[in-house]
């Protein structure tokens, strides 16, 4: 049987009700809750052809690990990582400006999740992650992700500097974190076409990585203070884009 993870919650539950059945391995809902939004869900699993437990509360809280589960918990199979050509598939269709997050060898699932659930909230499009020495989609990452996994699709490319090459031919401007980096994240150029660029847990960006940027940037500290966890220098950056594109507007 493939890998599978909990979605709880009204919101999740819902999204991946409307996006099929395919993943969906079993339903459980609140054996007390009869009102509108629930008797939905209950609909919408009957029109699938799926079956759903009646449960009690603690039976619930057990499922979701203490999560918040507004009355439905469901088991799901593991998203499915995308390939390089996935990504050039949908880059190369695009209407609009892209958004994408390269991850360089982030190996540390929270980290992952954490990332991916920022990531989506900021509306990026998906993200980017080298083959080799970097964290795969599992339970763990879902479960921080808090949903985001189920609806942000992560593109597993085989040559990562190679893969950013290609994006700058495609109009896509690279930006880099990096400790050393002369320009700040607040006066970078960060409109239009972009994809931010985030390097490992304590090693930051690789230097073939680095290479392909079209900029480095760095968030300002006060002296003294060591580097963020990449999952907040993540969020930083990716919503000071999302700041820039709005002034834009």
């Amino acid at each position: 049987m493939a890998e599978s993870h909990t979605v709880y919650g009204l919101h999740a539950v819902t999204a991946l009700l409307e996006r099929g059945s395919d993943r969906i391995i079993n339903v459980w809902l609140d054996d007390e809750r009869s009102d509108a939004k629930l008797n939905e869900i209950k609909t919408n699993v009957e029109k699938l052809g799926l079956r759903y437990d009646s449960v009690n509360k603690k039976t619930l809280e057990k499922l979701a690990s203490g999560g918040n589960h507004q009355g439905v918990v469901m088991m799901v199979k593991l998203p499915q990582e995308l390939s390089e050509e996935a990504l050039k598939k949908v880059v190369k269709q695009r209407q609009g400006d892209a958004f994408y997050l390269v991850l360089d060898q982030v190996t540390d699932p929270h980290n992952l999740g954490a990332c991916m659930r920022t990531a989506l909230a900021a509306g990026v499009q998906g993200v980017i992650v080298p083959k080799d020495n970097a964290c795969r989609l599992n339970a763990t990452v879902c479960k921080v992700a808090s949903g985001a996994a189920e609806f942000l699709p992560v593109y597993r490319v085989t040559n990562l500097a190679r893969t950013l090459g290609w994006l700058k031919t495609e109009g896509v401007w690279l930006s880099g974190a990096a400790g050393e980096a002369p320009k700040d994240v607040f006066s970078a150029e960060l409109t239009g076409s972009v994809a931010i660029v985030m390097g490992a847990e304590g090693k930051g960006l690789r230097q073939l990585t680095k290479q392909q940027c079209d900029q480095l940037v760095k968030i300002p500290m006060v002296n003294g203070v060591e580097s963020l966890n990449v999952s907040v220098a993540t969020g930083v950056i990716l919503f000071e884009v999302v700041r820039q594109n709005q002034v834009s507007l």
